[in-house]
């Protein structure tokens, strides 16, 4: 289980890697959280547009417990914030998710795993 970071419309083959595995097998998700998508689209406008087409890619909503959750990492951006919410352990993810991005530098220290999409 992946969580495509908005910092992946920078390096979109990687991410597009992780789109076709997702979409191939059945056992791998790929989810892109909503508040991600926006703070992608203003930095490179229809990357949102583009990454939420794709087969193997399932946008998270911003459900009532991932405001509450933003709501309090109140120093970081709302993007990182919702992220970290969905990669966060679940009963449908009990090992949580890990963060695919290109600035794992913003992820050290956090209690989530990171994919760096970086070459």
């Amino acid at each position: 289980m992946w969580h495509l970071c908005k910092s992946a419309s920078r390096q979109l083959p990687p991410a597009l890697r992780q789109d076709n595995r997702a979409h191939a097998q059945p056992d791998w998700y790929l989810y892109a959280p909503a508040c991600a998508l926006v703070e992608a689209d203003r930095a490179r406008p229809g990357t949102a547009e583009h990454l939420a087409a794709l087969p193997g890619i399932t946008v998270l909503d911003l459900d009532l417990p991932a405001v509450l959750d933003i709501a309090r990492q109140d120093t970081w951006a709302q993007a990182q914030a919702h992220a970290h919410h969905a990669a966060q352990p679940t009963a449908d993810r009990p090992d949580g998710a890990v963060v695919a991005t290109t600035t794992p530098g913003r992820w050290e220290g956090e209690p989530v795993r990171v994919l760096d999409l970086n070459p």
